[in-house]
């Protein structure tokens, strides 16, 4: 994993930008939109050993 973390008030904001982002794209297009976004950040992240990390985790007690 990475050496930067965000605090939980960093985790706050990201948390509400997203709930507004997928409200603004609206429940036809939420599941589009964040595939989108996963593919952007996994680009930014440019590791994709850990982005298949990132995905086994985000599975986890759905």
């Amino acid at each position: 994993m990475t050496d930067k973390a965000l605090t939980i008030g960093g985790l706050e904001t990201v948390y509400d930008a997203l709930a507004t982002a997928i409200d603004q794209a609206g429940a036809d297009k939420a599941q589009l939109f964040l595939v989108k976004l996963a593919l952007l950040n996994a680009q930014a992240l440019a590791d994709e050993n850990l982005f298949q990390e990132q995905i086994k985790v985000a599975l986890q007690d759905l």
